[in-house]
C-alpha cells in the first residue's frame, strides 16, 4: 500500500508543478536561507576542529622504534642538538 500513496502525492503534486514558468523559478529568498545557514554551520564547525586539532597532543614515547639507530639520539632539551657522552 506504501506505493499508493505515494503515487497519490505525485500525481496531487504535478499540477502545482505545471503551474509554475519554468524560465522564471528561482531558489528565491528560502533556498539563500538555506544556503547562508549551511555555509556558517560549516564554518562553526571547521572552527571548532581547528580549535580541537589544536588540543592535541601526542607525546611519543620512548622505545627501540624511536631511535635512530646509529648511536645518536636526538637530546630532549629545548635547544635540540644531539647528546655529548662525556
Amino acid at each position: 500500500m506504501p506505493d499508493m500513496s505515494a503515487s497519490l502525492a505525485v500525481t496531487h503534486l504535478v499540477p502545482l508543478a505545471e503551474e509554475f514558468d519554468k524560465n522564471k523559478v528561482t531558489p528565491g529568498v528560502l533556498g539563500f536561507i538555506v544556503f547562508a545557514v549551511m555555509a556558517l554551520a560549516v564554518w562553526a564547525l571547521m572552527k571548532s576542529m581547528n580549535r580541537h586539532m589544536g588540543r592535541v597532543d601526542f607525546p611519543e614515547a620512548e622505545g627501540p622504534e624511536n631511535r635512530s639507530g646509529d648511536g645518536t639520539e636526538a637530546s630532549a632539551a629545548p635547544g635540540g642538538g644531539k647528546k655529548k657522552n662525556g
